[in-house]
């Protein structure tokens, strides 16, 4: 892959091979931001699992205490009170069946979709649409509920889901360059905790095998797996 100019004088700022404690790493990720616009800044973490396994799936969603930085726009499937329940929770779209016909017609302006179970017949065969871009409502990342208030209020709080990919890593936005340094921390020590939370019993060895954060534009720093794991005990 060929890199831009920008890109490789940043790569000469510091040592690619060190592995920086998490306050290092954010302050490191933060200095190294240089687009016009603020970056987001990404964890990717490396797992030590087999995502072959279906008993070794890693996936679920965690919210982010300082927020993403991003303003989502939700769209809920809802009746009757429901549909009260989303529009006081801040919903930017509430409807059932015009929203479907919306869809197929090419309307895709939300970042999150929410549902009450009984609305999901409807829904179903937006699948096709709606699966490939992650929008696709399921009970797994709380999506469809009846708990629609506390569904969207989190989405807007900056909610986050995750899921492993094919090689065993997980990648998700922590916040902003712009964040301050002890949000990005916060934000970052809630995701890991989660992560670790969720590992699967049928896995030994080591699960977390490598940390890495960048920005949008910028490379990555490596972090230091051992001082987070001490951390994570020491929060417990």
């Amino acid at each position: 892959m060929k890199r831009s100019k920008r890109y490789r004088e940043l790569l000469n700022t510091y040592d690619k091979r060190e592995k920086s404690s998490v306050r290092e790493a954010i302050q490191r990720v933060s200095n190294l931001s240089s687009a016009k616009f603020d970056e987001t800044v990404e964890l990717a973490v490396e797992l030590g699992i087999d995502p072959r396994k279906s008993d070794q799936m890693v996936r679920g969603s965690v919210v982010l205490p300082n927020g993403s930085g991003q303003e989502k726009k939700v769209l809920v499937f809802a009746e009757g009170e429901s549909q009260v329940e989303a529009e006081d929770a801040g919903a930017d779209w509430v409807g059932g069946d015009e929203f479907v016909l919306k869809i197929e017609n090419g309307w895709l302006e939300c970042d999150a979709i929410v549902a009450i179970p009984e609305m999901m017949p409807k829904i179903g065969k937006l699948g096709k649409i709606l699966g490939p871009r992650g929008l696709m409502p399921t009970p797994k990342n709380k999506t469809v509920t009846r708990d629609i208030a506390t569904a969207v209020k989190e989405i807007k709080m900056g909610k986050v889901d995750f899921k492993v990919d094919r090689g065993g890593n997980l990648h998700l936005p922590i916040g902003k360059a712009s964040f301050k340094e002890d949000e990005l921390y916060e934000n970052f020590m809630e995701v890991v905790k989660v992560i670790w939370d969720v590992k699967p019993p049928s896995t030994s060895g080591v699960y977390l095998k490598g940390i890495t954060l960048s920005t949008t534009m910028g490379p990555g720093i490596k972090v230091d797996v051992n001082q987070v794991r001490n951390e994570l005990i020491q929060r417990r």
